[in-house]
């Protein structure tokens, strides 16, 4: 519904090894992407910088040979060595405007949207995109303020013109709802992380998405 050519990405996985244990982490990235995923985003939040490096490069290895988006969250500066497409941080994390001044133009860069302050922040200026978080709560992020719903991701559709990313708790029942109210990309986690089939799993919500 809600196309915006600025963030032509419907479906935006986030992935750690943890959310695909037992199974290979590169093989349900890679899975997904053959089943339609858009863009991907590593968060691993509580990796040293070595072993958050090692893993960013190699999905960059398999995401590049897709040619999909990848975004790293947090880690402004592990994504430009990585020469990763994009960068995704929280209010507690290195904040848009820093991360253009030290970086430039080289990451796009997404913010997640707590509260409907944010968008007359000064801050809006450095953002490509907003991560709505979370549409619903959810185990998989629990330090958040806001639970959105439908009726409050459609609230800050008509309120700015920046590309929304619809997350938490999206999944089969939820996806095509949230995409309806305004978001234009829907970032899932376990729907496909912990899906029996995640490529059917991805084929199934890409569907619902176009």
């Amino acid at each position: 519904m809600p196309f915006n050519p600025a963030f032509p990405y419907p479906l935006y996985l986030v992935i750690s090894e943890k959310d695909c244990a037992p199974r290979p982490w590169l093989w349900v990235a890679e899975q997904a992407i053959r089943g339609g995923v858009d863009i991907i985003q590593l968060r691993e939040k509580d990796a040293s910088t070595p072993t958050l490096l090692e893993k960013a490069r190699r999905l960059k290895l398999l995401t590049d040979r897709y040619t999909i988006p990848l975004l790293i969250n947090d880690r402004a500066d592990i994504a430009t060595q990585v020469s990763a497409w994009g960068v995704h941080v929280g209010q507690q994390d290195m904040q848009p405007l820093d991360i253009q001044r030290q970086y430039a133009d080289q990451l796009h860069i997404g913010w997640s949207l707590e509260n409907l302050r944010q968008l007359d922040s000064p801050q809006m200026q450095a953002v490509h995109h907003l991560g709505v978080s979370p549409i619903f709560a959810t185990a998989t992020k629990t330090n958040t303020i806001t639970e959105w719903g439908y009726a409050g991701l459609s609230s800050i559709y008509h309120a700015t013109d920046k590309p929304l990313i619809g997350i938490g708790n999206m999944n089969k029942k939820t996806a095509q709802a949230a995409y309806q109210a305004g978001a234009c990309s829907v970032a899932v986690v376990s729907a496909i992380c912990s899906a029996k089939d995640p490529q059917r799993t991805a084929r199934f919500l890409k569907q619902q998405l176009t």
